[in-house]
């Protein structure tokens, strides 16, 4: 089952004096690109929760935020009193105002919020483990439900290819026999004379230089490989990728041997289908 790198998920958790939240949004990209937001005193614990993500994750541009509330007396930001008094001084002596004034003018001066760096409670830090681990389930579940609609698309046009080599293969030996008439035709318009068995061996030698057969049967062999990838277990984005490649290669090299117009009309379907394949295959996991 495929999973789209799509994806958002959030987990909420009150505790006595702080109200936590985890968020997780993903994007597509071809590896773990993962961008943290979190506050100051929680960076300690920045590489323990960013290699829990990338075990659940393993690719795509993963945007991680940790956000904190407090909502009862607790703080760790306090105002630094001998400073701001500082900067009001040198203020007052310089421009005139009231108090209130230079008040507001020094609190937006460096240094005038001190913050005291207390260590984070190991049974905290559980707690946003496991709110993390939630969040991480809804986007991977976010995954899933996107991934369906991929392989339901993938599936159609799989379908699509199917039905266009089919006809194909039933168009293949009209375009041969109209083939050998053209060069046939071609000979006779020069008038010339030819020795019949060496024409018949050089258009025996120019027919096979556009004989299908082998991309026909690779064709299959790669829609059908496909199929079974989409089925299996695990999301691989990447071998669905390395097959598409391989399928637009047979479909060009039918494209160039077909020197038929009616095949190769089939031919750019089969493109046109293959390419909307690529398009979407940039967002599986």
């Amino acid at each position: 089952m495929i999973q789209s790198m799509t994806g958002f998920g959030k987990h909420v958790i009150q505790l006595p004096t702080k109200k936590i939240t985890v968020e997780l949004k993903s994007l597509n990209s071809k590896s773990l690109d993962l961008n943290a937001r979190m506050p100051t005193a929680y960076r300690e614990k920045e590489l323990e929760l960013r290699k829990l993500i990338a075990s659940s994750l393993v690719r795509g541009k993963v945007d991680f935020g940790l956000y904190v509330e407090f909502t009862g007396d607790e703080t760790s930001t306090q105002v630094n009193k001998a400073a701001v008094l500082q900067y009001m001084g040198q203020l007052r002596a310089i421009a005139q105002g009231d108090d209130l004034r230079l008040l507001e003018m020094a609190l937006r001066m460096p240094d005038a919020m001190k913050t005291d760096r207390e260590d984070i409670d190991p049974e905290e830090f559980k707690e946003i483990q496991l709110a993390l681990k939630e969040a991480l389930s809804n986007i991977n579940s976010f995954r899933s439900e996107e991934g369906k609609v991929l392989e339901a698309d993938f599936t159609n046009r799989i379908s699509n290819l199917n039905t266009l080599l089919q006809q194909v293969v039933e168009m293949d030996p009209d375009r041969l026999g109209a083939v050998r008439e053209r060069l046939e035709k071609a000979v006779s318009d020069v008038k010339a004379e030819v020795d019949a068995n060496r024409f018949e061996q050089e258009l025996i030698y120019y027919l096979e230089k556009y004989d299908i057969t082998e991309e026909k049967v690779r064709l299959q062999n790669h829609l059908d490989y496909f199929s079974t990838t989409i089925g299996s277990a695990d999301s691989n984005g990447k071998k669905l990728g390395f097959i598409s490649q391989e399928i637009g290669r047979e479909i060009n090299t039918i494209g160039s041997k077909a020197n038929y117009a009616p095949m190769q009309q089939l031919v750019v379907q089969m493109k046109d289908e293959l390419e909307k394949i690529k398009e979407q295959m940039l967002n599986v996991l």
